[in-house]
């Protein structure tokens, strides 16, 4: 996995829901220009790794390594502001607002932070998604599912992100939709974002990746490139269906 620091590298992670432990030890780590997928079945803990990297969700143990500075008790603020980004599985979007306030909404804390450069960010993120700039002066409640996912990722993008975090970006979306945000997802990584993707969508994930996790019942159960995971009988039987990569 090379010998760079990784921009995000996460050991011995445990989460507990009161006696209820969600996460056992895991560890992940992300390199700057890669794509790492966590893969896994619903309830394995995906979200609650998110959560906690993040600082949403309080970590009974465990080291969270950005930038190669160690975060202690984070706070969300304080990993946007130190260049990390999460586009949550709900998007939650605001619906009364349009498309362009929704984009300069994610540039916020750039902008506390003294930086001015929001309209030239979002020029970049309507070329990402062309459909976002033909849709700017529309409410976002009237997009379509699809436009709504491209919306959350390119206002995540407004903060000018190190790592951004996906959480099951696939979630919901029509086939050809789900090829289209997972084109943009390894599109992204030309640009020197580093990515963390949690879906379910096993197949289209590993395709994209460099590395991956399969998660299962809050612990790791394997990890490895992304292309030997494709070809493992066991991620094949349990996540892939007959066929494999075929």
């Amino acid at each position: 996995m090379g010998l760079t620091k990784p921009i995000l590298d996460v050991t011995d992670l445990c989460v507990s829901y009161g006696k209820v432990e969600a996460l056992h030890h895991v560890s992940v780590k992300v390199q700057a220009g890669q794509i790492v997928t966590v893969i896994g079945p619903n309830g394995a803990g995906k979200t609650t790794m998110l959560g906690a990297i993040m600082g949403l969700v309080p970590r009974s143990r465990g080291e969270v390594e950005f930038l190669g500075a160690a975060q202690g008790a984070v706070e969300v603020e304080q990993m946007v502001g130190l260049g990390a980004n999460l586009v949550p599985e709900k998007r939650e979007l605001f619906g009364e607002m349009s498309v362009e306030d929704n984009l300069l909404l994610g540039a916020f804390m750039r902008h506390r932070l003294g930086f001015r450069d929001e309209r030239a960010t979002m020029e970049l993120v309507f070329e990402t998604f062309p459909r976002l700039k033909e849709r700017r002066s529309q409410l976002a409640s009237t997009l379509s599912g699809g436009e709504r996912q491209m919306l959350a990722v390119g206002r995540a993008l407004m903060a000018k992100p190190k790592l951004l975090m996906l959480d099951e970006p696939s979630l919901g979306l029509a086939p050809l939709i789900v090829r289209e945000i997972f084109h943009i997802i390894a599109a992204l990584r030309n640009t020197g974002v580093a990515i963390l993707l949690v879906e379910q969508n096993a197949r289209a994930a590993l395709h994209i990746a460099d590395y991956g996790y399969v998660l299962e019942m809050g612990e790791v159960a394997l990890e490895g490139p992304s292309d030997e995971l494709e070809d493992n009988p066991k991620v094949i039987e349990s996540y892939l269906g007959l066929g494999g990569r075929h």
